[in-house]
């Protein structure tokens, strides 16, 4: 029948107005099986189970419960890990990612690792390699301990604990040696930290004009060769008479100076007066008292161990009798001589007590400082116990000093954070930044007549503090 209006026929027989529509192809749909929570039971969690070998309760119904005796996995992270990889070539149970036309078949499980060619999940485990052939193994099995809960970043050999668990043994003197050269080691090649040595500190004759020093024994030689022609010529014994006793009276003036010039110039840095840091003048030579705190490179005591200093001093003596060794080649018979000496200094901070202004001290990087700190007796060692001290016995091991029958003594000294200290030195400023740096010369002390102390120079920034186990130190 002819229209002019299309129509078509359904499958019915009814005849329908309008053109038979073309069929549009369907677009592919995503699909997956939305597990049941499990509350944390492995053997209702499916793969995860079979991966343990607990057997899978395949009832669907799944009831949340806590964990019971399950075992443990230790790896990089505590617990069980999951395993994603590609699809064998013969898998047919897993779940199509998308269909083009048709019904999207449901698998019943849903499977996150790889298969192997029977379709069936590919089993692994950490341990050894049991009797089924077709388990992969990645390594030793690792001991089973008790779940804690706690995540680890390591295996277990990397803590406290061994391979099966127990307490790790530590070698003890061994470790501690290679961890001892390790950290000298870093210390004299670090550019941070000024290595100090013996003749940095204060000695009367080194600080002594040496030119005034030359002139006045050329003068007291002259004085004694004329004294002696006099003599010899005129029988008169007054030249001689006077060149002896002014040379009496120098000499006792040197060696008393000698002898107690160090505490002369520890009193003269305690009676300099205290500057104030707020209206300190770049250049300016000051004195700052206040607390320390630690830079970017802490260091630690040599014997005692003493954390987060700014200067340590470990100093170890000998005393030489008639027949014993000497500690250094100026050793004299009857006297302390200096064996060892481990001193460093690093950039610190110091906060003043007059303005509460925080400046960087600049005594790292090789700076020129004289220290005037305390030290405190740590140990005597003599034949009879030298056996009493395993400590020292190692310390010396360390540095490669014999321990043979000779009497020592090991002295202490460091600045820790938190201790009252006293410096002096140049104040600079660098925009927002305040720094007491070492003077370009060095700073004269005068003459003391009332102690008949003579002249002396402080060169660097000097370094004040007192003996720190008499000193209470500040909580930083």
């Amino acid at each position: 029948m002819g229209s002019r209006f299309p129509s078509h026929k359904l499958s019915n027989g009814l005849y329908v107005s309008g053109r038979l529509e073309q069929p549009k192809e369907r677009q592919p749909t995503m699909s997956s099986v939305a597990k049941p929570y499990t509350g944390g039971d492995i053997k209702k969690s499916g793969e995860l189970g079979k991966m343990f070998d607990i057997p899978v309760d395949g009832s669907r119904g799944r009831k949340s419960g806590p964990v019971n005796n399950a075992p443990t996995r230790t790896g990089s992270f505590g617990g069980a890990a999951s395993h994603s990889g590609p699809v064998g070539p013969n898998s047919t149970s897993r779940v199509n990612s998308g269909s083009i036309g048709g019904a999207v078949p449901v698998p019943k499980k849903s499977n996150s690792g790889p298969l192997n060619k029977h379709g069936e999940p590919v089993k692994k485990s950490s341990g050894p390699q049991g009797g089924n052939a077709s388990r992969q193994n990645s390594g030793p099995l690792a001991p089973v301990l008790p779940a804690t809960g706690l995540i680890t970043s390591g295996p277990i050999s990397s803590g406290p604990l061994n391979s099966s668990g127990a307490p790790r043994k530590v070698s003890g003197p061994l470790d501690s040696l290679v961890s001892m050269k390790h950290h000298t080691s870093s210390i004299v090649h670090n550019q941070a930290v000024t290595k100090l040595s013996q003749d940095d500190e204060y000695s009367f004759h080194k600080s002594f004009p040496k030119l005034i020093l030359w002139a006045m024994g050329l003068l007291f030689v002259m004085g004694f060769i004329a004294g002696g022609f006099i003599l010899g010529a005129v029988r008169n014994p007054i030249l001689l008479i006077v060149v002896v006793i002014l040379f009496s009276v120098v000499a006792a003036v040197f060696t008393w100076n000698t002898c107690w010039g160090r505490r002369a110039i520890t009193g003269f840095i305690a009676r300099y007066p205290d500057a104030e840091l707020r209206t300190a003048k770049d250049g300016q030579f000051v004195k700052v008292s206040g607390v320390v705190t630690c830079g970017n490179v802490p260091l630690e005591s040599s014997f005692q161990k003493v954390p987060r200093c700014v200067y340590t001093s470990t100093s170890l003596f000998e005393y030489r009798g008639w027949d014993a060794k000497a500690a250094n080649p100026g050793h004299r018979r009857f006297t302390w001589g200096l064996r060892s000496l481990e001193r460093h200094v690093v950039d610190f901070y110091i906060s003043d007590f007059q303005s509460g202004l925080r400046a960087l001290v600049k005594t790292g990087y090789g700076a020129r400082v004289t220290p005037y700190v305390d030290e405190s007796v740590v140990i005597d060692i003599n034949p009879s116990n030298k056996d009493m001290s395993p400590d020292f016995v190692r310390w010396l091991a360390e540095r490669n000093l014999s321990s043979d029958d000779r009497v020592m003594r090991l002295k202490e000294g460091y600045i820790k954070e938190g201790s009252t200290v006293s410096i002096m030195g140049v104040v600079q400023r660098n925009d927002n930044v305040l720094m007491i740096v070492p003077p370009a010369e060095p700073f004269p002390t005068g003459c003391q007549w009332s102690k008949c102390i003579l002249p002396a120079s402080l060169d660097g920034i000097v370094l004040r503090c007192e003996d720190t186990s008499k000193v209470d130190v500040i909580p930083v």
